[in-house]
């Protein structure tokens, strides 16, 4: 950053300071973290060399001790959160399998913990579609995740989703096993050129669906875009304003578009990714067992835990930790 003609080149210059931003990101916690472990032992070293000991600096080293832990182990996982999109905000995609009202309402039990699982972590959730199911539960979600490496996490989710339970839906108490799928896709910058032409867009307006009081049924505010060359499909309705749901499905689509190109490029390199034969329809990432016992059980690292309330109630950690420690970027 020192070059005089650095500056001269805004482009060039901007990408310096990118770079510079996120090896202090790095390097800063680091040395925060290794200057307390030096004090925390240093400590230790002086307790050690007393004669009385003082339990009250001994408990206050414990508890810094296990903070130090914790600490060290968020920065080994943010150490497996380095792929070229893992930073970005994400849309995270929920569909139901084929199972009708019992797979609809499992989609919905899932937006629900996902929303629960971002809210714990002090990420910003924005529903921006949902068309609900006829009966109960939802045909297709889509939201918007807003948070630090929020991309890097959820892809530990892509996949179907398994339940087993005893059906609310079913007159006899039969257990039932639903599916749905998990798709996420990082949310693409404005810096990042996916060109699409208009040319290439159809795009439909109609009245929205679902909860939103009288509003809603009454004007054709929702938007839905498809992209001719690709297939691709993008809706939304969250907005009253015609015009913002446009933009917002326009962001959508680049988002779909950013992650189609990034996969067509990956293909062109080398093997098909081994991750994609495990999120094939039927090869489940994941079970969540409420009858007859309780278990969420994740087939690709084995992590097991038996609360499965807790874990529908946004306790996802466990499991996106565990994936990561297994997989790293090689599941990016």
């Amino acid at each position: 950053m020192a070059d005089a003609g650095l500056w001269s080149d805004q482009e060039r210059a901007k990408k310096v300071v990118e770079e510079v931003k996120s090896l202090k990101r790095w390097l800063e916690p680091y040395h925060a973290l290794r200057k307390r472990a030096e004090e925390a032992r240093e400590m230790a070293e002086l307790l050690d060399a007393e004669t009385h000991v003082d339990l009250g600096l001994q408990r206050g080293l414990d508890e810094e001790g296990d903070k130090i832990a914790r600490d060290l182990e968020a920065l080994e996982l943010r150490n497996m959160l380095r792929g070229p999109d893992d930073g970005r905000d994400a849309l995270l995609h929920i569909h139901p399998g084929a199972g009708g009202t019992e797979s609809q309402d499992w989609a919905e039990m899932l937006v629900r913990m996902y929303t629960r699982w971002a809210e714990r972590r002090g990420f910003a959730v924005e529903l921006l579609d949902l068309e609900p199911g006829e009966e109960a539960g939802i045909k297709r979600a889509e939201l918007e995740i807003r948070g630090q490496y929020a991309y890097g996490l959820l892809r530990a989710e892509i996949g179907v989703h398994r339940l087993v339970r005893i059906s609310p839906f079913d007159a006899q108490s039969r257990r039932h096993t639903s599916f749905a799928s998990v798709f996420v896709y990082p949310v693409v910058d404005d810096d990042i050129q996916i060109d699409i032409k208009e040319d290439d867009l159809r795009i439909d307006v109609y009245r929205a669906s679902g909860k939103g009081g009288q509003h809603v049924n009454k004007t054709s505010s929702a938007v839905r875009i498809t992209h001719l060359p690709s297939g691709i499909v993008v809706a939304c309705q969250n907005e009253r304003s015609q015009f913002k749901n446009k933009a917002t499905a326009l962001k959508m689509l680049k988002a779909r578009l950013y992650e189609r190109a990034v996969e067509e490029q990956a293909a062109k390199k080398a093997e098909v990714d081994k991750l994609k034969t495990d999120i094939a329809w039927g090869n489940q990432i994941r079970s969540y067992v409420f009858q007859p016992y309780t278990m969420v059980n994740d087939h690709r690292t084995e992590m097991k835990v038996g609360d499965v309330q807790k874990v529908m109630d946004g306790d996802l950690d466990p499991f996106i930790e565990a994936f990561l420690k297994r997989f790293g970027s090689k599941a990016a």
